[in-house]
């Protein structure tokens, strides 16, 4: 048995890790309130001994620089770095975009020690990194001091808020291990590596080969199971880094708090999902294998007729059929059924919205969430992802995105 409990302050509760973030002047917003300036633009993760690291990147096939950097390095190389900027993705710059990180990495081993640096970008694709700006960050960086807020908020592109999750576990023996993350995330978000970026760090004793496996495990239970937009980045990217330096591991006890932390950080991305009112669970059920149960669901996650009709709160059913129908599983209309929490909206017997069951069903859909549960009637497999409505704010902050 363990024991976890929840964290304050992030990143500054795993042993042996430092972070920070300075403004090089590609931010101009979002304006941090407690500051009255831009937040940072430029921001680091450090470890005082080297890591294990494991990751999981987007689906995209044009993967950004900092993923193709990352993966010149040896399989199973360490680091105890990671250098990430906001404003620019590095994203479509060809070779010059690597040859840009290995120049920026190359001033950053002349300021510090540091053990195969990593890089991650957000922002524009397109452009090449303003390499003399990222590296005059180094002279204003405190590499020794850890500060997990200006971390996560540097981080943050159309982001309305910061992410950022810690947890210690303590095991039955008195002994105890902590593991933190910071997310960013908010639009061109797909259950295939949601755009965003995730940072997890541990004091865990955590075996590489362990660290790989409940990674991808954690993350298809996560960020593989969101849509804001049904859009695929070419920057998503999830690490995983470990110290060690806490000496305990547990892999029951690791393999439930990563899941635990992962899905809570993967709800804030959908919750803040540019605009977003409305967060959903689509459950599918009663299909004949999980592959098409999957594929439903993450249709009705995706479809933006269903978002929208979350987002006019309007509980039309047909929506909900149609998108399951055009999903290509096998299904019958004579066997589904449709409910909204526990109300029954569309079944064989009841094909008609009577005006009772529609009163009772707005008030559901009024709610900040809810669960949308669709029974195919004719197996036994089922998958749930969750996505959100798409309102007109979504469409203002992608229309006016590069400015």
């Amino acid at each position: 048995m363990f024991k976890i409990t929840p964290l304050d302050n992030g990143l500054e509760n795993v042993e042996g890790f430092f972070c920070g973030a300075t403004n090089v002047g590609m931010r101009t917003k979002p304006i941090n309130p407690e500051t009255g300036s831009a937040d940072g633009d430029v921001s680091f993760i450090r470890s005082t001994t080297p890591c294990d690291i494991a990751a999981v990147f987007t689906s995209n096939t044009f993967q950004a620089a900092p993923i193709k950097h990352f993966k010149q390095y040896p399989k199973h190389f360490q680091t105890d770095f990671i250098l990430i900027n906001a404003k620019n993705a590095n994203a479509m710059t060809g070779e010059k975009g690597v040859e840009d990180i290995k120049t920026i990495m190359t001033v950053l081993s002349n300021k510090l020690a540091v053990l195969n640096p990593v890089m991650s970008s957000t922002g524009v694709i397109g452009y090449r990194l303003p390499v003399d700006k990222i590296v005059s960050a180094f002279d204003a960086l405190a590499f020794d001091t850890a500060n997990s807020q200006q971390t996560a908020r540097a981080i943050m592109t159309t982001d309305a808020f910061k992410k950022e999750v810690a947890y210690k576990v303590e095991l039955d023996d008195g002994t105890s291990f902590s593991i933190a993350a910071i997310c960013k995330g908010a639009g061109m978000i797909n259950p295939a590596m949601a755009t965003m970026l995730c940072f997890i760090i541990t004091d865990a004793a955590v075996p590489k080969e362990d660290m790989d496996t409940l990674l991808l495990d954690a993350t298809e239970g996560s960020f593989n199971r969101i849509s804001v937009d049904g859009d695929t980045s070419t920057n998503d990217t999830v690490m995983l880094l470990a110290n060690k330096q806490s000496g305990v591991y547990n892999k029951a006890a690791f393999g439930e708090v990563l899941n635990k932390l992962m899905f809570e950080l993967a709800m804030l991305v959908l919750k803040d999902g540019e605009g977003a009112n409305k967060l959903v669970a689509f459950e599918v059920k009663g299909a004949l294998s999980q592959e098409e149960a999957k594929k439903a669901s993450m249709a009705l996650s995706n479809s933006l007729l269903v978002k929208t009709a979350l987002f006019g709160e309007d509980p039309n059913w047909g929506r909900i059929a149609s998108t399951i129908g055009a999903s290509g599983i096998t299904c019958d209309d004579a066997t589904l059924t449709i409910h909204y929490d526990d109300l029954l909206i569309y079944s064989n017997a009841f094909r008609e919205l009577d005006k009772a069951r529609e009163e009772r069903a707005y008030v559901i859909m009024k709610q900040p969430s809810f669960k949308v549960t669709c029974d195919i009637g004719l197996g036994n497999e089922s998958y749930t992802s969750y996505g959100c409505d798409l309102s007109y704010e979504y469409v203002k902050i992608n229309a006016e995105y590069r400015t």
